[in-house]
Protein backbone atom coordinates (compact mmCIF):
# COMPACT_ATOMS: atom_id res chain seq x y z
CA UNK A 1 0.00 0.00 0.00
CA UNK A 2 1.43 2.94 -0.99
CA UNK A 3 1.82 5.44 2.00
CA UNK A 4 2.12 9.07 2.67
CA UNK A 5 6.19 9.69 2.73
CA UNK A 6 6.50 13.63 3.63
CA UNK A 7 6.44 13.34 7.85
CA UNK A 8 6.47 17.33 7.82
CA UNK A 9 2.94 17.13 5.82
CA UNK A 10 1.84 14.61 8.11
CA UNK A 11 2.76 16.52 11.31
CA UNK A 12 0.15 19.60 9.88
CA UNK A 13 -2.68 17.20 8.89
CA UNK A 14 -5.92 16.35 10.62
CA UNK A 15 -8.92 14.74 9.26
CA UNK A 16 -12.46 15.86 10.35
CA UNK A 17 -14.39 13.08 11.50
CA UNK A 18 -18.55 13.45 11.73
CA UNK A 19 -20.21 10.23 13.35
CA UNK A 20 -24.18 10.86 12.22
CA UNK A 21 -25.78 8.31 15.01
CA UNK A 22 -29.35 8.64 13.66
CA UNK A 23 -32.76 7.00 14.28
CA UNK A 24 -33.60 5.17 11.82
CA UNK A 25 -36.53 2.77 11.54
CA UNK A 26 -36.96 -0.47 10.09
CA UNK A 27 -38.09 -0.90 6.48
CA UNK A 28 -38.58 2.74 5.91
CA UNK A 29 -36.09 2.90 3.34
CA UNK A 30 -37.45 6.44 1.78
CA UNK A 31 -37.57 8.07 5.24
CA UNK A 32 -33.84 6.76 6.20
CA UNK A 33 -32.53 7.56 3.07
CA UNK A 34 -33.77 11.07 3.52
CA UNK A 35 -32.31 11.07 7.02
CA UNK A 36 -29.49 10.29 6.01
CA UNK A 37 -29.43 12.79 2.74
CA UNK A 38 -29.75 15.38 5.35
CA UNK A 39 -27.34 14.69 7.65
CA UNK A 40 -24.66 14.50 5.26
CA UNK A 41 -25.54 17.95 4.27
CA UNK A 42 -24.84 18.99 7.85
CA UNK A 43 -22.08 17.08 8.77
CA UNK A 44 -20.19 18.35 5.20
CA UNK A 45 -21.29 22.17 6.40
CA UNK A 46 -19.42 21.96 9.38
CA UNK A 47 -16.49 21.18 7.29
CA UNK A 48 -16.29 16.78 8.00
CA UNK A 49 -13.90 14.69 6.17
CA UNK A 50 -15.58 11.57 6.49
CA UNK A 51 -18.60 11.15 7.69
CA UNK A 52 -20.08 7.45 9.10
CA UNK A 53 -23.46 6.50 9.57
CA UNK A 54 -24.46 3.42 11.74
CA UNK A 55 -24.82 -0.65 11.23
CA UNK A 56 -27.46 -0.64 8.95
CA UNK A 57 -29.01 2.67 8.69
CA UNK A 58 -30.32 2.10 5.19
CA UNK A 59 -32.69 -0.46 6.24
CA UNK A 60 -32.72 -0.28 9.94
CA UNK A 61 -31.57 -2.91 12.44
CA UNK A 62 -32.60 -5.07 13.32
CA UNK A 63 -34.75 -6.33 9.70
CA UNK A 64 -35.34 -9.74 10.83
CA UNK A 65 -37.39 -11.95 8.29
CA UNK A 66 -37.51 -8.74 5.95
CA UNK A 67 -33.99 -9.82 4.70
CA UNK A 68 -35.95 -13.22 3.84
CA UNK A 69 -37.36 -11.05 0.43
CA UNK A 70 -35.80 -10.12 -2.29
CA UNK A 71 -37.28 -7.12 -2.89
CA UNK A 72 -36.53 -5.44 0.11
CA UNK A 73 -33.07 -5.72 -0.41
CA UNK A 74 -33.17 -5.02 -3.74
CA UNK A 75 -34.57 -1.60 -2.77
CA UNK A 76 -32.62 -0.91 0.59
CA UNK A 77 -29.61 -0.86 -2.72
CA UNK A 78 -31.48 1.10 -4.89
CA UNK A 79 -31.28 4.14 -1.54
CA UNK A 80 -27.60 3.46 -1.38
CA UNK A 81 -26.90 4.53 -5.17
CA UNK A 82 -30.05 7.30 -4.71
CA UNK A 83 -27.45 8.48 -1.42
CA UNK A 84 -24.10 8.37 -3.27
CA UNK A 85 -25.98 10.50 -5.61
CA UNK A 86 -26.16 13.20 -3.12
CA UNK A 87 -22.51 12.35 -1.70
CA UNK A 88 -19.82 15.48 -3.06
CA UNK A 89 -17.44 16.86 -0.78
CA UNK A 90 -16.69 14.67 2.01
CA UNK A 91 -16.20 10.43 2.59
CA UNK A 92 -19.54 8.89 3.35
CA UNK A 93 -19.63 5.62 5.22
CA UNK A 94 -22.82 3.93 5.28
CA UNK A 95 -24.53 0.76 6.37
CA UNK A 96 -26.66 -1.14 3.85
CA UNK A 97 -27.85 -5.19 2.72
CA UNK A 98 -25.31 -6.11 0.29
CA UNK A 99 -26.03 -8.89 -2.15
CA UNK A 100 -24.44 -11.55 -4.83
CA UNK A 101 -25.57 -15.61 -4.24
CA UNK A 102 -25.95 -14.71 -0.75
CA UNK A 103 -26.62 -11.54 1.59
CA UNK A 104 -24.24 -9.61 3.67
CA UNK A 105 -24.25 -6.78 6.82
CA UNK A 106 -22.21 -4.44 4.94
CA UNK A 107 -20.67 -0.94 5.10
CA UNK A 108 -20.46 1.50 1.51
CA UNK A 109 -17.60 3.75 1.33
CA UNK A 110 -18.74 6.69 -0.94
CA UNK A 111 -16.50 8.81 -2.91
CA UNK A 112 -17.79 11.60 -5.21
CA UNK A 113 -21.35 10.26 -6.08
CA UNK A 114 -19.36 6.76 -6.80
CA UNK A 115 -19.88 3.50 -4.43
CA UNK A 116 -15.27 3.02 -4.27
CA UNK A 117 -15.39 0.59 -1.38
CA UNK A 118 -17.84 -2.47 0.05
CA UNK A 119 -17.17 -3.98 3.41
CA UNK A 120 -18.53 -7.43 5.00
CA UNK A 121 -19.08 -7.94 7.98
CA UNK A 122 -16.97 -10.67 9.58
CA UNK A 123 -17.86 -11.54 13.30
CA UNK A 124 -21.86 -12.40 12.85
CA UNK A 125 -22.75 -12.30 16.45
CA UNK A 126 -25.50 -14.83 17.39
CA UNK A 127 -26.50 -14.78 21.42
CA UNK A 128 -28.43 -12.70 23.50
CA UNK A 129 -30.93 -10.24 21.43
CA UNK A 130 -28.92 -11.17 18.27
CA UNK A 131 -29.59 -13.49 15.49
CA UNK A 132 -27.60 -12.52 12.57
CA UNK A 133 -26.32 -16.08 11.81
CA UNK A 134 -29.95 -16.78 10.44
CA UNK A 135 -29.86 -14.29 7.59
CA UNK A 136 -25.87 -13.23 6.50
CA UNK A 137 -22.82 -14.72 5.61
CA UNK A 138 -19.78 -13.63 7.16
CA UNK A 139 -17.36 -11.78 5.70
CA UNK A 140 -13.44 -12.30 5.29
CA UNK A 141 -11.71 -9.43 3.94
CA UNK A 142 -10.45 -6.89 5.74
CA UNK A 143 -9.47 -3.62 3.25
CA UNK A 144 -7.82 -0.76 3.56
CA UNK A 145 -8.56 2.28 1.83
CA UNK A 146 -5.24 4.51 1.32
CA UNK A 147 -6.58 8.46 1.27
CA UNK A 148 -4.15 10.88 0.28
CA UNK A 149 -1.56 8.71 2.01
CA UNK A 150 -3.66 8.55 5.31
CA UNK A 151 -5.06 4.63 6.04
CA UNK A 152 -8.52 3.88 7.18
CA UNK A 153 -10.01 1.17 7.76
CA UNK A 154 -13.73 -0.02 8.22
CA UNK A 155 -15.67 -2.42 10.53
CA UNK A 156 -18.94 -2.98 11.63
CA UNK A 157 -20.01 -3.19 15.25
CA UNK A 158 -18.94 -6.87 16.95
CA UNK A 159 -16.27 -7.00 13.91
CA UNK A 160 -14.15 -4.46 17.18
CA UNK A 161 -15.19 -6.30 20.13
CA UNK A 162 -12.65 -9.20 19.13
CA UNK A 163 -9.07 -8.76 20.33
CA UNK A 164 -6.83 -9.31 17.24
CA UNK A 165 -9.95 -8.88 14.42
CA UNK A 166 -10.79 -7.14 11.40
CA UNK A 167 -9.47 -3.37 13.76
CA UNK A 168 -6.01 -5.20 14.08
CA UNK A 169 -5.67 -6.79 10.62
CA UNK A 170 -6.15 -3.29 9.36
CA UNK A 171 -4.20 -1.71 11.49
CA UNK A 172 -1.21 -3.90 10.93
CA UNK A 173 -1.80 -2.87 7.18
CA UNK A 174 -1.43 0.48 7.53
CA UNK A 175 -4.71 1.91 9.10
CA UNK A 176 -4.47 4.57 11.09
CA UNK A 177 -8.61 5.67 11.26
CA UNK A 178 -10.62 2.84 12.32
CA UNK A 179 -14.38 4.05 11.42
CA UNK A 180 -17.16 1.36 12.93
CA UNK A 181 -20.86 1.32 12.30
CA UNK A 182 -22.94 0.01 14.92
CA UNK A 183 -26.09 -0.95 16.15
CA UNK A 184 -25.25 -1.58 19.80
CA UNK A 185 -28.74 -2.00 22.05
CA UNK A 186 -28.58 -0.20 25.22
CA UNK A 187 -28.56 -1.94 28.86
CA UNK A 188 -28.19 -0.64 32.14
CA UNK A 189 -24.02 0.18 31.90
CA UNK A 190 -23.66 -0.70 28.14
CA UNK A 191 -21.99 2.55 27.71
CA UNK A 192 -19.34 2.36 29.97
CA UNK A 193 -18.15 -0.90 28.85
CA UNK A 194 -18.36 0.24 24.98
CA UNK A 195 -15.59 3.05 26.31
CA UNK A 196 -13.64 0.75 27.60
CA UNK A 197 -13.18 -1.51 25.10
CA UNK A 198 -12.69 1.30 22.57
CA UNK A 199 -10.12 2.79 24.68
CA UNK A 200 -8.37 -0.98 24.28
CA UNK A 201 -8.68 -1.50 20.66
CA UNK A 202 -7.29 1.96 20.14
CA UNK A 203 -4.07 1.88 22.88
CA UNK A 204 -3.72 -1.61 21.31
CA UNK A 205 -3.64 -1.27 17.99
CA UNK A 206 -1.68 2.64 17.75
CA UNK A 207 -4.60 4.28 16.49
CA UNK A 208 -7.96 6.13 16.57
CA UNK A 209 -11.25 4.27 16.29
CA UNK A 210 -14.29 6.11 15.37
CA UNK A 211 -17.71 3.98 16.26
CA UNK A 212 -21.24 5.40 15.39
CA UNK A 213 -23.92 4.18 17.49
CA UNK A 214 -27.73 3.97 16.30
CA UNK A 215 -30.01 5.81 18.23
CA UNK A 216 -34.32 5.38 19.14
CA UNK A 217 -36.55 2.35 19.48
CA UNK A 218 -36.86 -0.87 17.87
CA UNK A 219 -39.67 -2.71 19.26
CA UNK A 220 -37.94 -4.11 22.66
CA UNK A 221 -34.61 -2.91 22.11
CA UNK A 222 -33.12 0.39 22.55
CA UNK A 223 -30.38 2.14 20.81
CA UNK A 224 -28.66 4.93 22.80
CA UNK A 225 -26.27 6.91 20.41
CA UNK A 226 -23.24 7.73 22.48
CA UNK A 227 -21.00 8.20 19.34
CA UNK A 228 -17.55 7.70 20.24
CA UNK A 229 -13.97 8.70 19.31
CA UNK A 230 -10.99 7.83 21.04
CA UNK A 231 -7.68 8.81 20.10
CA UNK A 232 -4.33 6.47 19.94
CA UNK A 233 -4.11 7.02 23.72
CA UNK A 234 -7.26 5.49 24.43
CA UNK A 235 -8.59 9.07 25.57
CA UNK A 236 -12.09 10.08 24.28
CA UNK A 237 -11.92 13.05 22.41
CA UNK A 238 -15.66 13.35 21.50
CA UNK A 239 -18.89 11.56 21.91
CA UNK A 240 -22.15 12.16 21.21
CA UNK A 241 -25.16 12.99 23.38
CA UNK A 242 -27.08 9.67 24.45
CA UNK A 243 -30.87 9.04 23.49
CA UNK A 244 -30.75 11.96 20.77
CA UNK A 245 -30.06 12.30 17.41
CA UNK A 246 -26.47 13.98 16.58
CA UNK A 247 -23.68 14.56 14.96
CA UNK A 248 -20.29 13.93 16.71
CA UNK A 249 -17.54 16.13 14.88
CA UNK A 250 -13.54 15.23 16.25
CA UNK A 251 -10.23 16.07 14.36
CA UNK A 252 -7.98 13.52 14.15
CA UNK A 253 -4.39 14.58 14.51
CA UNK A 254 -2.58 12.07 12.26
CA UNK A 255 0.95 13.62 13.46
CA UNK A 256 -0.02 11.98 17.13
CA UNK A 257 -0.66 8.32 15.59
CA UNK A 258 2.45 8.30 13.51
CA UNK A 259 4.40 9.26 16.66
CA UNK A 260 2.51 7.25 18.85
CA UNK A 261 3.29 4.32 16.56
CA UNK A 262 7.12 4.89 16.18
CA UNK A 263 7.26 5.16 20.55
CA UNK A 264 5.40 1.94 20.93
CA UNK A 265 7.41 -1.83 20.36
CA UNK A 266 4.62 -3.65 20.46
CA UNK A 267 3.65 -2.05 17.67
CA UNK A 268 6.58 -3.67 15.90
CA UNK A 269 6.46 -6.99 16.88
CA UNK A 270 2.06 -7.73 17.06
CA UNK A 271 1.94 -7.51 13.58
CA UNK A 272 3.17 -10.99 12.46
CA UNK A 273 0.77 -12.65 15.02
CA UNK A 274 -1.89 -10.39 13.28
CA UNK A 275 -1.72 -11.17 9.70
CA UNK A 276 -1.23 -15.17 10.73
CA UNK A 277 -4.77 -15.01 11.09
CA UNK A 278 -7.29 -16.86 8.62
CA UNK A 279 -8.79 -13.08 7.24
CA UNK A 280 -7.34 -11.50 4.17
CA UNK A 281 -6.49 -8.37 3.10
CA UNK A 282 -6.87 -5.60 0.61
CA UNK A 283 -5.71 -2.27 -0.02
CA UNK A 284 -7.88 0.04 -2.01
CA UNK A 285 -6.14 3.75 -3.34
CA UNK A 286 -8.77 6.55 -3.78
CA UNK A 287 -6.22 8.76 -6.37
CA UNK A 288 -6.90 11.97 -6.20
CA UNK A 289 -8.55 12.30 -2.66
CA UNK A 290 -6.77 14.43 -0.22
CA UNK A 291 -7.68 15.50 2.80
CA UNK A 292 -6.64 18.56 5.00
CA UNK A 293 -8.08 21.51 3.89
CA UNK A 294 -8.19 24.33 6.85
CA UNK A 295 -11.08 24.88 9.00
CA UNK A 296 -12.99 26.38 11.81
CA UNK A 297 -11.44 24.94 15.56
CA UNK A 298 -13.97 22.38 17.19
CA UNK A 299 -14.95 23.40 20.51
CA UNK A 300 -13.12 21.10 22.98
CA UNK A 301 -14.55 18.07 24.23
CA UNK A 302 -16.23 18.08 27.94
CA UNK A 303 -17.48 14.90 29.21
CA UNK A 304 -20.59 15.26 30.85
CA UNK A 305 -21.86 13.29 33.95
CA UNK A 306 -25.03 11.11 33.60
CA UNK A 307 -26.63 10.10 37.14
CA UNK A 308 -27.22 6.27 36.31
CA UNK A 309 -31.19 6.58 37.23
CA UNK A 310 -31.04 9.31 34.46
CA UNK A 311 -29.52 7.04 31.83
CA UNK A 312 -32.33 4.25 32.13
CA UNK A 313 -35.31 6.94 32.48
CA UNK A 314 -34.58 8.00 29.19
CA UNK A 315 -33.76 4.93 27.86
CA UNK A 316 -37.91 4.24 28.93
CA UNK A 317 -38.53 7.58 27.67
CA UNK A 318 -37.19 6.75 24.17
CA UNK A 319 -37.92 3.62 24.04
CA UNK A 320 -41.62 4.50 25.07
CA UNK A 321 -41.60 7.37 22.21
CA UNK A 322 -40.09 5.46 19.04
CA UNK A 323 -42.79 2.51 19.76
CA UNK A 324 -45.58 4.84 19.54
CA UNK A 325 -45.13 6.97 17.20
CA UNK A 326 -43.87 4.10 14.83
CA UNK A 327 -46.20 2.04 14.74
CA UNK A 328 -48.64 4.96 14.06
CA UNK A 329 -50.40 5.74 17.34
CA UNK A 330 -50.81 9.23 19.00
CA UNK A 331 -52.08 8.41 22.36
CA UNK A 332 -51.58 6.34 25.07
CA UNK A 333 -54.21 5.19 27.77
CA UNK A 334 -52.96 3.69 31.43
CA UNK A 335 -55.13 1.81 33.87
CA UNK A 336 -54.18 4.18 37.12
CA UNK A 337 -54.19 2.68 40.53
CA UNK A 338 -52.55 5.02 42.58
CA UNK A 339 -49.67 2.38 43.14
CA UNK A 340 -46.05 3.78 42.01
CA UNK A 341 -46.13 1.61 38.96
CA UNK A 342 -48.68 2.83 36.64
CA UNK A 343 -47.66 6.41 38.25
CA UNK A 344 -44.12 5.71 36.74
CA UNK A 345 -45.76 4.48 33.43
CA UNK A 346 -47.76 7.56 33.61
CA UNK A 347 -44.57 9.88 34.02
CA UNK A 348 -42.74 8.00 31.55
CA UNK A 349 -45.37 8.58 28.76
CA UNK A 350 -45.95 12.19 29.59
CA UNK A 351 -42.08 13.01 28.60
CA UNK A 352 -42.47 10.79 25.73
CA UNK A 353 -45.29 11.93 23.99
CA UNK A 354 -46.99 14.85 25.92
CA UNK A 355 -49.88 15.50 28.57
CA UNK A 356 -52.50 15.52 25.76
CA UNK A 357 -51.54 12.09 24.31
CA UNK A 358 -51.77 10.79 27.75
CA UNK A 359 -55.26 9.49 28.93
CA UNK A 360 -55.43 7.63 32.71
CA UNK A 361 -58.53 5.72 33.52
CA UNK A 362 -59.23 5.10 37.20
CA UNK A 363 -61.15 1.66 37.42
CA UNK A 364 -62.48 0.86 41.26
CA UNK A 365 -64.02 -1.70 42.75
CA UNK A 366 -65.52 -2.50 45.89
CA UNK A 367 -61.84 -3.14 47.55
CA UNK A 368 -60.12 0.10 46.06
CA UNK A 369 -59.48 2.39 49.13
CA UNK A 370 -60.28 5.98 48.68
CA UNK A 371 -56.87 7.33 48.66
CA UNK A 372 -55.98 5.42 45.86
CA UNK A 373 -58.17 7.10 43.80
CA UNK A 374 -56.49 10.49 45.63
CA UNK A 375 -53.47 9.57 44.35
CA UNK A 376 -54.36 8.81 40.96
CA UNK A 377 -55.81 12.35 40.64
CA UNK A 378 -53.23 14.00 42.10
CA UNK A 379 -50.54 12.17 39.47
CA UNK A 380 -52.65 13.34 37.03
CA UNK A 381 -53.18 16.72 37.64
CA UNK A 382 -49.61 17.06 38.71
CA UNK A 383 -48.71 15.60 34.73
CA UNK A 384 -51.72 18.31 33.12
CA UNK A 385 -53.17 14.72 31.86
CA UNK A 386 -56.50 13.51 30.84
CA UNK A 387 -58.47 10.70 33.77
CA UNK A 388 -61.52 9.35 33.10
CA UNK A 389 -63.28 7.41 36.25
CA UNK A 390 -64.97 3.89 35.07
CA UNK A 391 -65.72 1.64 37.94
CA UNK A 392 -65.60 -1.79 37.48
CA UNK A 393 -67.86 -3.36 40.37
CA UNK A 394 -71.10 -3.20 38.42
CA UNK A 395 -69.57 -5.51 35.67
CA UNK A 396 -68.14 -7.77 38.98
CA UNK A 397 -71.20 -8.32 40.27
CA UNK A 398 -72.94 -9.14 36.98
CA UNK A 399 -69.89 -11.79 36.20
CA UNK A 400 -70.34 -13.12 40.03
CA UNK A 401 -74.12 -13.67 40.15
CA UNK A 402 -73.24 -15.36 36.18
CA UNK A 403 -70.48 -17.73 37.82
CA UNK A 404 -72.83 -18.26 41.04
CA UNK A 405 -74.38 -21.71 39.82
CA UNK A 406 -71.67 -22.85 38.55
CA UNK A 407 -69.11 -21.98 41.57
CA UNK A 408 -71.75 -23.00 44.15
CA UNK A 409 -70.10 -24.61 46.99
CA UNK A 410 -66.54 -23.50 45.94
CA UNK A 411 -64.59 -21.12 48.17
CA UNK A 412 -63.83 -17.86 46.65
CA UNK A 413 -60.16 -17.80 45.84
CA UNK A 414 -57.57 -15.70 43.19
CA UNK A 415 -60.54 -16.79 40.53
CA UNK A 416 -63.20 -13.76 41.48
CA UNK A 417 -59.79 -11.79 42.19
CA UNK A 418 -58.82 -11.85 38.67
CA UNK A 419 -61.81 -11.08 37.53
CA UNK A 420 -61.63 -8.04 38.52
CA UNK A 421 -57.89 -7.27 36.36
CA UNK A 422 -59.98 -9.25 33.51
CA UNK A 423 -62.67 -6.49 33.63
CA UNK A 424 -60.24 -4.00 34.19
CA UNK A 425 -58.41 -5.18 30.76
CA UNK A 426 -61.59 -5.50 28.77
CA UNK A 427 -62.41 -1.43 29.65
CA UNK A 428 -58.94 -0.83 28.83
CA UNK A 429 -58.45 -2.58 25.68
CA UNK A 430 -62.39 -1.48 24.29
CA UNK A 431 -61.20 2.66 24.88
CA UNK A 432 -57.86 1.56 22.46
CA UNK A 433 -60.45 0.23 20.16
CA UNK A 434 -62.50 3.15 20.08
CA UNK A 435 -60.45 5.98 19.67
CA UNK A 436 -57.37 4.08 18.50
CA UNK A 437 -55.79 4.97 21.97
CA UNK A 438 -52.15 2.26 22.80
CA UNK A 439 -53.08 0.30 26.10
CA UNK A 440 -49.53 0.79 28.35
CA UNK A 441 -49.46 -2.13 30.64
CA UNK A 442 -47.94 -1.61 34.14
CA UNK A 443 -46.14 -4.23 35.29
CA UNK A 444 -43.23 -4.32 36.26
CA UNK A 445 -40.50 -7.62 35.73
CA UNK A 446 -40.36 -8.12 39.36
CA UNK A 447 -43.75 -8.94 38.74
CA UNK A 448 -43.74 -10.85 35.59
CA UNK A 449 -41.24 -13.20 36.27
CA UNK A 450 -43.40 -14.22 39.30
CA UNK A 451 -46.31 -14.36 37.15
CA UNK A 452 -48.03 -12.03 40.44
CA UNK A 453 -49.81 -10.80 37.19
CA UNK A 454 -53.22 -11.63 35.49
CA UNK A 455 -53.41 -13.14 32.05
CA UNK A 456 -55.67 -11.13 30.09
CA UNK A 457 -56.10 -8.60 32.77
CA UNK A 458 -53.07 -6.02 33.95
CA UNK A 459 -50.99 -8.04 31.06
CA UNK A 460 -53.49 -7.19 28.46
CA UNK A 461 -52.48 -3.95 26.29
CA UNK A 462 -50.00 -3.30 23.57
CA UNK A 463 -46.56 -2.37 25.07
CA UNK A 464 -45.41 -3.01 28.47
CA UNK A 465 -42.81 -0.08 29.48
CA UNK A 466 -41.62 -1.48 32.77
CA UNK A 467 -41.16 -5.21 31.62
CA UNK A 468 -37.41 -5.18 32.12
CA UNK A 469 -37.52 -2.57 35.35
CA UNK A 470 -36.86 -4.69 39.04
CA UNK A 471 -39.52 -3.42 41.36
CA UNK A 472 -36.79 -1.36 43.34
CA UNK A 473 -35.54 0.21 39.89
CA UNK A 474 -39.16 1.75 39.97
CA UNK A 475 -38.49 3.53 43.53
CA UNK A 476 -35.00 4.53 42.03
CA UNK A 477 -36.67 6.01 39.16
CA UNK A 478 -39.51 8.11 41.04
CA UNK A 479 -36.57 9.57 43.50
CA UNK A 480 -35.30 10.34 39.98
CA UNK A 481 -38.25 11.38 38.53
CA UNK A 482 -38.80 13.93 41.06
CA UNK A 483 -35.54 15.26 41.53
CA UNK A 484 -36.29 16.56 37.95
CA UNK A 485 -38.36 19.72 37.67
CA UNK A 486 -39.47 22.47 39.92
CA UNK A 487 -41.23 20.42 41.96
CA UNK A 488 -42.37 16.54 42.68
CA UNK A 489 -44.92 15.22 40.19
CA UNK A 490 -45.19 11.55 42.49
CA UNK A 491 -46.21 11.78 45.74
CA UNK A 492 -44.89 11.06 48.69
CA UNK A 493 -47.83 8.51 49.53
CA UNK A 494 -47.47 7.23 46.84
CA UNK A 495 -43.33 6.08 47.05
CA UNK A 496 -44.18 5.45 51.10
CA UNK A 497 -47.29 3.36 50.64
CA UNK A 498 -47.14 -0.92 50.51
CA UNK A 499 -47.82 -2.01 47.26
CA UNK A 500 -50.78 -4.06 46.87
CA UNK A 501 -53.05 -5.11 43.95
CA UNK A 502 -56.34 -4.06 45.96
CA UNK A 503 -58.09 -7.25 44.61
CA UNK A 504 -59.20 -8.63 47.95
CA UNK A 505 -59.41 -6.87 51.41
CA UNK A 506 -56.13 -5.72 52.86
CA UNK A 507 -54.38 -7.06 50.36
CA UNK A 508 -50.40 -6.54 50.27
CA UNK A 509 -47.59 -7.62 47.89
CA UNK A 510 -45.83 -9.05 50.51
CA UNK A 511 -48.95 -11.77 51.47
CA UNK A 512 -48.09 -13.75 48.12
CA UNK A 513 -44.20 -12.64 47.46
CA UNK A 514 -40.85 -11.78 49.80
CA UNK A 515 -39.55 -8.29 50.17
CA UNK A 516 -38.46 -6.79 46.39
CA UNK A 517 -35.32 -6.14 47.93
CA UNK A 518 -34.91 -10.01 48.62
CA UNK A 519 -36.78 -10.87 45.72
CA UNK A 520 -35.06 -8.77 43.30
CA UNK A 521 -32.14 -10.02 44.31
CA UNK A 522 -32.88 -13.76 43.47
CA UNK A 523 -34.14 -12.84 40.37
CA UNK A 524 -30.71 -10.70 39.40
CA UNK A 525 -28.98 -14.55 40.26
CA UNK A 526 -31.90 -16.59 38.65
CA UNK A 527 -33.04 -15.20 35.63
CA UNK A 528 -30.33 -12.64 34.27
CA UNK A 529 -27.07 -14.57 35.77
CA UNK A 530 -28.47 -18.15 35.33
CA UNK A 531 -27.30 -19.07 39.16
CA UNK A 532 -28.80 -22.64 40.40
CA UNK A 533 -30.86 -22.49 43.65
CA UNK A 534 -27.75 -24.19 45.23
CA UNK A 535 -25.07 -21.10 44.00
CA UNK A 536 -28.13 -18.53 45.30
CA UNK A 537 -28.88 -19.76 48.39
CA UNK A 538 -24.48 -20.16 49.07
CA UNK A 539 -25.29 -16.08 48.55
CA UNK A 540 -26.52 -16.21 51.87
CA UNK A 541 -30.33 -15.98 51.25
CA UNK A 542 -33.35 -18.50 52.43
CA UNK A 543 -33.21 -21.52 51.07
CA UNK A 544 -36.91 -21.56 51.55
CA UNK A 545 -37.36 -18.08 49.62
CA UNK A 546 -35.16 -19.20 46.43
CA UNK A 547 -36.52 -22.47 45.99
CA UNK A 548 -40.45 -20.88 46.47
CA UNK A 549 -39.13 -17.66 44.00
CA UNK A 550 -37.73 -20.08 41.59
CA UNK A 551 -40.76 -22.17 41.50
CA UNK A 552 -42.67 -19.15 40.25
CA UNK A 553 -40.65 -18.16 38.11
CA UNK A 554 -40.34 -21.16 36.32
CA UNK A 555 -44.20 -21.99 36.52
CA UNK A 556 -44.83 -18.16 34.74
CA UNK A 557 -43.17 -19.21 31.34
CA UNK A 558 -46.19 -19.68 29.72
CA UNK A 559 -47.48 -16.02 30.62
CA UNK A 560 -45.16 -14.45 29.80
CA UNK A 561 -45.21 -15.57 26.50
CA UNK A 562 -48.49 -14.04 25.72
CA UNK A 563 -47.72 -10.85 27.25
CA UNK A 564 -46.85 -7.26 25.01
CA UNK A 565 -43.54 -6.32 23.86
CA UNK A 566 -41.66 -3.90 26.52
CA UNK A 567 -38.41 -2.17 26.37
CA UNK A 568 -34.85 -4.00 26.97
CA UNK A 569 -33.18 -2.03 29.89
CA UNK A 570 -31.03 -5.37 31.76
CA UNK A 571 -28.20 -7.62 30.55
CA UNK A 572 -31.51 -10.41 30.56
CA UNK A 573 -34.50 -9.53 29.51
CA UNK A 574 -37.34 -11.67 29.24
CA UNK A 575 -38.10 -12.51 25.53
CA UNK A 576 -35.74 -11.60 22.79
CA UNK A 577 -33.04 -12.45 25.53
CA UNK A 578 -34.16 -15.07 27.83
CA UNK A 579 -35.74 -18.37 25.86
CA UNK A 580 -36.86 -21.27 27.99
CA UNK A 581 -38.79 -23.93 26.85
CA UNK A 582 -42.77 -23.71 28.42
CA UNK A 583 -43.33 -27.31 28.38
CA UNK A 584 -39.89 -28.38 30.68
CA UNK A 585 -39.42 -30.32 33.66
CA UNK A 586 -35.95 -29.39 34.80
CA UNK A 587 -35.74 -27.42 37.62
CA UNK A 588 -32.83 -25.86 39.76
Amino acid sequence: MQRMSDPGRRQALSVRVALAQINSTVGDLEGNTARIVQSIAGAAEAGADIIVFPELAISGYPPEDLLLRPRFISQNQSSLLEIAAHTHGPLVVVGFIDSDSDVYNSAALIDDGQVVGIYHKVFLPNYGVFDENRYFRAGHDCPVFDVGGIGIGVTICEDIWYEGGPASVQAANGAEIIVNLSASPYHRGKCDTRRQMLATRAQDNVCTFAMCNMVGGQDELVFDGGSTIVDEQGSVVAAGRPFVEDIVLADVQMESVFRARLHDPRWRKAESFIVGQCLEHSGISLPGRTFGNAKPRLAPYVPADVDPREEVYQALVLGTRDYVRKNGFETVVIGMSGGIDSTMVACIAHDALGPEHVVGVCLPSRFTAARSMTDAQMVARNLGMRLLDIPVEPAHQSFLAMLAETFAGLEADATEENLQARIRGTILMSLSNKFGWLVLTTGNKSEMATGYTTLYGDMAGGFAVLKDVPKTLVYELAAYRNSVGSSPVIPRQVIERAPSAELRPNQKDSDSLPPYDVLDSILKSYVEDDRSIAQIVALGHDPATVEKTARLVDNSEYKRRQAPPGIKITTRAFGRDRRLPITNRFHG
